[in-house]
């Protein structure tokens, strides 16, 4: 990055003490914490805006830092753009008698849904142009789409802030009309009964923004009227309600890391009580479909680690009941499954790559579609017909672009209904070489990565090297196709995707091993897999960046700490790093159901592991990596004052002149901005920030 006389803000220290356990923090930047309410009021107070002050310095700070690589920037985002087929739209799905289409129009930022009644030469039918219905607005999110029984009606919901609390409304499709029906502070999501006039949702907690209530709605009476049908007390547990793909059963699911439990009620039958189909238990988790006259469930019972089918009487649904139907494997996790008239879809993981399996009902079939290359991604996919011989899945890899092929399950045949275009003229998959190599961890494990770069890279210490992960939650981030990634890979950047403890690439025990009293595994996978790519000639400390977002950028906090010396920059977007504070804090949203995943500080144990690894409690005086940090002031999931405290107390005890950045999107939440274009700048942003740093831009 070129030298420029711009002087970072130094933030002002106001000590304040944290007693937990007879241990003592002083906390210098807890100031800079705002309430919703005050980040929200018209009117700012001189505290809220001192904060926004102090974030909107930091960005000044950023844009004059980067002022010299604008034009490179904007180069980036134009070259990332043009790859992107504007006037897109997606392969059609049918369901209850209508096709239905998400497109984009050239120019423009937001998708348009429409349908054709019965066959794809029908007159088109917009239901929501959000290109239209997000003016005026920074952001705008249209989600839950959610059409009646008799296709006539459609619940949709919005979110203007970005804090994923959204209003349910509903529009009648034959007039165009939308109810003056308002549902605030939702999930997005919402069920029909099959009255057409019923619906269920989700409420959140306003505060903690936990999905604890189930609410019932009836068209056209006051929303004040909605009757509560179910309360989840339990603070570490969140709730849904769903449908079943039969349409039969409305479902209410309560969920924690380590447990789940459902209930069930008719939906012919929407004012019906709720039956509890198994109570919880702990440790015991399972999913529900209906399928004749059964029940089917993803489950742990008995100790399957890796998950089995087992399946219940709808009259007798409680444990003792279950019979398997797909036994435990310890080589293979089942993660999903689908149902139709005369199949069983299974979704399964062996060794890292996924897997999907077809079983026929009366046993005469049970195979496995065949996929050739050595790291990829496989989902099945917009299934919503159940009488049908055809599955949709969608296929890519790093070097092959999205597929979406409808498999018929009956003769074997498949039709692929659209390939990912690569605009540009420049994209050939022959130009680049995929594989996945395996890292020794220093306990004696095989982490594995996956790798992509451009042929004409020459592997050696000199080739920079982005390496990827996320590592949390059981999440295991897919080796799929990036066309904004091309733009490192052609400038002779190697991408590696690390398959860390904490994700369940090869299986659930692999995410057991990266939680809780293990999460400190997680950070040395990441670090043991820069070491083996450097010990290899993949590249060296000088030419290797490391990037990572949310619980990812966690990662990205305990690495720098563990060992800054091994990365040349760092990218943490939206990063969770002041991990002690926000878990003893159960107003903070989302924490109460974050203790099976992190552990509970209360307990002195959690709080003695926890403190030994939070990035923010852990910034020392020594040298530190060039580091971008991004957040969103409006980010629900981790809020804005953790990655600001954490680049103030860098900036505070840090002893190296390497460059620290932190850009605040002032509109935005977790997943930064709303419109297709506005993601990719702030994408061809992170991208420049570590070309720069690698030398490969011109004064």
């Amino acid at each position: 990055m070129k030298s420029t006389d711009a002087k970072y803000p130094i933030a002002e220290k106001k000590p304040k003490k944290l007693v937990k356990h007879g241990d003592v923090r002083v906390d210098n930047y807890f100031w800079m914490r705002l309430s919703d309410e005050q980040k929200l009021a018209p009117v700012k107070d001189a505290h809220t805006q001192k904060v926004i002050n102090y974030l909107e310095a930091e960005n000044d700070y950023h844009d004059k830092i980067t002022a010299y690589n604008k034009n490179f920037e904007e180069e980036l985002f134009l070259e990332m753009k043009g790859r992107i087929k504007e006037d897109d739209a997606t392969v059609p799905y049918k369901d209850n008698g209508y096709f239905y289409i998400t497109r984009y129009e050239k120019g423009k930022q937001y998708p348009i849904y429409s349908r054709k009644k019965e066959h794809l030469e029908a007159e088109e039918q917009i239901m929501f142009d959000v290109n239209q219905m997000s003016k005026g607005y920074e952001y705008y999110k249209l989600g839950g789409l959610n059409i009646s029984p008799n296709n006539k009606l459609a619940v949709f919901a919005t979110d203007t802030v970005s804090r994923r609390q959204y209003f349910l409304r509903i529009k009648n499709l034959e007039t165009g009309e939308i109810y003056k029906d308002i549902i605030d502070n939702t999930t997005g999501g919402s069920v029909w009964a099959n009255d057409n006039k019923t619906i269920f949702y989700t409420k959140k907690n306003p505060v903690t923004l936990r999905s604890e209530k189930i609410y019932r709605h009836v068209l056209g009476t006051p929303t004040s009227e909605d009757v509560e049908v179910y309360h989840e007390k339990d603070e570490t547990f969140g709730t849904y309600v769903t449908i079943s793909k039969s349409k039969k059963y409305i479902i209410i699911g309560s969920y924690s890391t380590t447990s789940t439990e459902a209930q069930f009620l008719e939906a012919d039958n929407p004012t019906g009580e709720f039956k509890i189909l198994q109570p919880r238990v702990k440790d015991l988790e399972y999913n529900v479909e209906h399928y004749k006259e059964n029940f089917y469930l993803l489950t742990n019972k008995d100790k399957a680690t890796n998950f089995k089918l087992m399946k219940t009487p709808v009259t007798k649904t409680t444990l003792e009941n279950w019979i398997d139907v797909i036994p435990h494997r310890e080589d293979t996790l089942l993660e999903d499954f689908s149902i139709f008239k005369e199949y069983l879809v299974l979704e399964e993981r062996s060794n890292g790559l996924n897997k999907v399996r077809i079983k026929r009902w009366d046993n005469k079939e049970d195979y496995y579609l065949p996929f050739n290359e050595e790291t990829y991604s496989v989902g099945v996919y917009g299934n919503p017909e159940f009488d049908t011989d055809i599955i949709r899945y969608s296929y890519n890899s790093f070097t092959t672009p999205s597929s979406i092929i409808d498999f018929n399950m009956n003769d074997k045949t498949k039709d692929i209904k659209k390939e990912q275009e690569v605009l540009g003229g420049k994209f050939k998959k022959e130009n680049y070489i995929s594989k996945r190599v395996w890292a020794p961890a220093r306990d004696g494990k095989k982490v594995a990565i996956s790798l992509v770069y451009h042929k004409d890279t020459q592997l050696n210490e000199n080739t920079p090297l982005l390496q990827y992960a996320y590592g949390s939650y059981g999440y295991t981030i897919p080796d799929s196709f990036s066309t904004t990634r091309l733009s490192l890979l052609d400038r002779g950047f190697v991408y590696a995707l690390a398959h860390i403890r904490g994700s369940e690439y090869l299986g659930r025990n692999w995410y057991e091993d990266g939680k809780m009293l293990n999460k400190k595994n997680t950070f040395t996978d990441f670090i043991d897999c820069s070491k083996y790519l450097i010990a290899n000639k993949y590249t060296s400390s000088k030419h290797l960046y490391a990037m990572g977002g949310s619980a990812g950028g966690l990662l990205m906090g305990a690495i720098t700490n563990i060992n800054p010396d091994l990365y040349n920059g760092i990218i943490a977007a939206v990063p969770f790093v002041d991990v002690i504070s926000t878990m003893l804090d159960d107003s903070i949203p989302l924490t109460t159901g974050e203790y099976d995943e992190w552990g509970n500080p209360n307990d002195k144990e959690f709080y003695d592991y926890i403190k030994s690894y939070s990035p923010y409690d852990q910034v020392d005086s020594k040298a530190y990596p060039n580091m971008l940090v991004t957040t969103g002031f409006h980010d629900s999931q981790v809020q804005y004052w953790e990655p600001a405290k954490w680049v103030a107390k860098l900036r505070e005890l840090k002893t190296d002149d390497n460059l620290l950045l932190l850009r605040t999107n002032m509109g935005a939440g977790h997943g930064g901005a709303s419109g297709r274009f506005e993601a990719l700048k702030e994408t061809a942003k992170d991208y420049t920030f570590i070309l720069a740093l690698e030398n490969k831009l011109e004064d």
